[in-house]
């Protein structure tokens, strides 16, 4: 894909897609030299195409009452959704007011109302599709987390209050679960490669225009036909609906790899989609110019370098090193593993921002990444801080940055759970709204 300033699409998903168009002018990402990470599409029915400033061919659609105010509705192709097997839809009266689309008269509600939330939550605790991987990557992390909370507490607990400590706390209590948080943390990185590998790459978006009947109000019962955007579970091509596997093939059996017109493979040699590892080919024209495939191979590369001081901090081991092998093995691990947690946390903060100086406050992405952030600076501090745990208030101030960067990877890792279980996010634009509501 050209990876210049205009993000001029040349690779799948930014296309012409059969039912919608898309808008070049709403083709953007953080970082220029990288794939786009977002674009707008609208169903192309009706639709004209006008040249736009820079030369593009955009489609404005016109409405055919313009006295009548309906709702523009517009597909989003972002690349962390395309991840997570979401079909984001946004839904904008704002634009109408430009009488320059026709939109249904029936549209989903939006998924940012306190009770779509609360049935979200809801959907936390009642349901577990353990065939999606993004919803056992959220999972994985958010246990993960849970241990390292319970790990600081050992290490900060009898800092605070001496008499509770009692006889290894620190040693095998601390030792043995910080051991299992990074095994732990060590898997959910490893899904997270195995998710950003086997992304979406053809463009699934989840919603169709349909027909259904409504009853009239009044004197007149008679029943009325609209159109209506409705989603589309049964047609979707992530790899997140199909039951049978974890990843490869969507739930239609419809592969979704790279365009074999662009180099690419589209099936392995026994004919399935998924895979561990991406081509060369792939790497280099694909994959090392997406921002989402890079915060994910950081994570992944952080959480092994961190595994090893989860492991030499196993009882029998770490209190039979001597002080400079400590600070060589088990100290300096967690501060680059911390050092690689802080870059991921960014760069999944990015991907979902339209400008790198613009935070995308609006989007549960953001959160998370921003969330993961803060947690690698807690773990950063801690590695960095080991060396000199001979003083006290060293040592307090070195568990206690443990103590809240488990905290924030547990808020991060608790939105992201939420999020891998909201497949159609409806975001919602109102009149005299200057932002759009949460994603």
């Amino acid at each position: 894909m050209p990876r210049n300033a205009q993000f001029q699409p040349g690779r799948e998903p930014l296309h012409d897609h059969p039912s919608l168009t898309l808008h070049h002018s709403h083709i953007s990402g953080p970082l220029a030299f990288l794939n786009p990470t977002r674009a707008r599409y609208a169903a192309a029915t009706a639709a004209t195409p006008v040249q736009e400033a820079d030369g593009t061919a955009d489609t404005k659609l016109e409405l055919k009452t313009p006295k009548y105010t309906s709702p523009v509705v517009e597909h989003l192709w972002r690349s962390r959704d395309n991840r997570k097997g979401r079909h984001a839809l946004r839904v904008d009266y704002q634009a109408a007011q430009d009488a320059r689309h026709a939109a249904p008269a029936s549209t989903p509600a939006p998924t940012s109302s306190l009770s779509a939330v609360l049935r979200g939550i809801l959907r936390m605790a009642t349901y577990a599709p353990y065939w999606d991987v993004s919803y056992l990557v959220a999972v994985t992390f958010t246990v993960g987390s849970a241990i390292w909370i319970i790990n600081a507490f050992f290490a900060w607990l009898p800092l605070v209050d001496p008499a509770t400590e009692f006889s290894g706390e620190s040693l095998v209590g601390g030792g043995v679960t910080g051991f299992i948080g990074a095994t732990v943390f060590e898997v959910g990185s490893v899904l997270l490669l195995l998710e950003a590998v086997n992304a979406h790459q053809t463009g699934c978006f989840g919603w169709a225009l349909e027909t259904e009947l409504t009853k009239l109000e009044g004197e007149n019962q008679n029943h009325s036909t609209v159109t209506a955007v409705k989603s589309i579970k049964e047609d979707c091509r992530h790899h997140h609906a199909n039951k049978r596997n974890l990843v490869g093939a969507g739930k239609n059996g419809r592969r979704h790899s790279l365009s074999a017109a662009e180099g690419y493979s589209t099936t392995l040699s026994d004919g399935q989609s998924f895979r561990w590892v991406p081509s060369l080919s792939e790497l280099r024209s694909h994959y090392l110019h997406e921002l989402g495939f890079l915060a994910s191979l950081i994570q992944f590369f952080a959480a092994s370098i961190f595994w090893i001081a989860g492991l030499t901090g196993l009882p029998g081991i770490i209190d039979n090193m001597s002080t400079g092998l400590t600070d060589g093995i088990y100290w300096v691990p967690q501060m680059v593993g911390g050092v690689g947690f802080i870059i991921s946390g960014l760069l999944f903060t990015l991907e979902t921002q339209k400008k790198w100086y613009l935070p995308a406050f609006n989007v549960l992405g953001w959160h998370i990444g921003a969330w993961n952030f803060i947690g690698g600076i807690g773990f950063t501090l801690c590695g960095a801080l080991g060396p000199g745990t001979s003083s006290s208030k060293v040592e307090y101030q070195a568990t206690l940055a443990t103590f809240w960067g488990s905290w924030a990877f547990m808020i991060g890792s608790t939105i992201q759970w939420y999020e891998s279980l909201e497949k159609y996010p409806v975001e919602r634009k109102r009149l005299g709204d200057s932002t759009p509501t949460v994603e």
